[in-house]
């Protein structure tokens, strides 16, 4: 997805692709969406390559939207509330941001350690530079409209 001057890109892992994407594009400032692979060490992989666990990559979603309407921070206390970041999964499934600046790494951390704090336990969730993402098929792109199932809750996962 391309930035435009007045919007801004976020990209997140947070286990299964299909629930986090449905969840973003439901946030009121989020302007797309798109699914698809991130964090690993093979060009181009597909779902059944990256579902075999050996290619490195994550399940992800990234995120375009207007930071006039929803802040980055924001954006992060959704992600952490509709996945665990305390359990340790599998590499396609893990948890993850992909940032793609300075001051998103730096808003990320702050996050991170404010959830940490408030819980006592241990994040598990890797705070890495966005490198690429590579775009899912599109029978992954809005999964749930597509299958016609209903769209995952936004309670805290974790709690």
């Amino acid at each position: 997805m391309e930035e435009s001057p007045q919007y801004e890109v976020a990209t997140f892992a947070a286990g299964c692709f299909w629930d986090a994407e449905a969840e973003f594009r439901l946030w009121e400032g989020v302007i797309g969406t798109m699914t698809g692979y991130s964090g690993g060490f093979v060009p181009e992989p597909g779902y059944e390559q990256v579902s075999s666990g050996t290619t490195g990559h994550a399940e992800a979603v990234q995120v375009i939207f207007d930071p006039e309407r929803v802040s980055y921070d924001h954006l992060l206390d959704l992600f952490w509330s509709i996945h665990d970041p305390f359990l340790e999964q599998e590499d396609r499934t893990r948890s993850a941001i992909f940032y793609h600046s300075p001051e998103q790494k730096a808003i990320a951390e702050a996050s991170r350690d404010r959830l940490q704090r408030s819980t006592g336990r241990t994040i598990l969730t890797e705070i890495r530079p966005f490198e690429k993402l590579w775009k899912a098929e599109g029978c992954h792109q809005q999964y749930y409209e597509k299958c016609g199932q209903g769209y995952c809750t936004s309670t805290k996962y974790w709690e």
